[in-house]
């Protein structure tokens, strides 16, 4: 079996669209505290301000369920190891990052016989 280069960008696409979401994640939650610290979010809106933050704490949930699963899946990638892990992976960083998901779900699947 000859060994490419495909499975190992790949995984470098996961990690990479993994990390750069979650990174972003933490501006976005870092952002929602300044907005709730300064008065942006008003408690006085009642149900409307708590709809809205369980909401943006719902989508945090996925998001980092998401990028965790794009770098675990990358990690993968790069061992060839598990080719449905590392699919998965590609397909949660296509989720993360649209053009860097694409590439590794390409890169991952025409690599499947490099995997174990």
């Amino acid at each position: 079996m000859e060994r490419t280069w495909k499975p190992t960008v790949a995984g470098i696409l996961d990690i990479v669209a993994g990390a750069l979401s979650f990174v972003g994640l933490i501006f976005a939650f870092f952002g929602i505290l300044a907005l709730k610290a300064t008065g942006g979010i008003d408690q006085s809106m009642g149900i409307q301000a708590t709809m809205m933050l369980t909401i943006m704490a719902v989508v945090a949930i996925f998001a980092i369920i998401v990028d965790v699963l794009a770098i675990i899946g990358g990690i993968y990638a790069l061992q060839r190891r598990r080719w449905g892990l590392a699919l998965t992976g590609s397909i949660a960083a296509f989720l993360a990052s649209w053009p860097l998901g694409i590439a590794a779900i390409v890169f991952t699947a025409v690599s499947k016989n490099e995997f174990e």
